[in-house]
């Protein structure tokens, strides 16, 4: 069996100071997924406020990142075949669907949709008055387009039945 690593990117949606250790990376690690964690930079200020980061870093032997490294800097996560992008904020999915990667978060994901050999699910975490905008409905048809994939999941639903999906996509079976 190959490896089983998923890039795992979350934005700073509501919960993630709770939930995504608990709902996403410690599940993932008990299915024997290994990640390749990257935060925006927002979501690294919020969980490294909750005191998230080393919990997060010890579920991976990758570093946790959300700055993209310097020139000659070694890369420090190997290319994922599998994304998923937990919680994606609508500022977030907007970039995406734009093409705009202006932190390292947005940057991996803008290359994978790039790739048709990867596959990105992403869940949206928007409430229902950012869904009404015009833009969101635009925005996911246009990542769609693109190959993404997109949970169905509305944004109270628990985060843990994504790994289920990322399962299917990627092909994997029970460990």
């Amino acid at each position: 069996m190959s490896e089983r690593l998923l890039g795992l990117v979350v934005a700073a949606g509501g919960g993630i100071d709770r939930r995504l250790a608990a709902e996403l990376a410690e599940p993932a690690r008990d299915r024997g997924i290994r990640l390749a964690i990257t935060l925006t930079p927002t979501a690294h200020r919020w969980l490294a406020s909750a005191g998230q980061l080393d919990r997060l870093a010890a579920l991976t032997d990758l570093p946790v990142r959300s700055a993209s490294r310097l020139p000659g800097e070694p890369r420090p996560h190997p290319d994922p075949a599998v994304f998923l992008f937990a919680p994606a904020t609508a500022n977030s999915l907007a970039k995406l669907a734009l093409g705009i990667a202006d932190n390292q978060a947005l940057t991996v994901l803008g290359q994978a949709v790039g790739d048709p050999a990867v596959t990105v699910l992403v869940r949206p975490q928007a409430d229902d008055a950012q869904r009404g905008h015009p833009a969101f409905t635009v925005n996911l048809a246009t990542l769609r387009e693109a190959g993404v994939l997109v949970s169905d999941a509305t944004w109270t639903d628990a985060w843990t039945p994504l790994l289920d999906e990322v399962a299917a996509a990627a092909g994997w079976t029970a460990p």
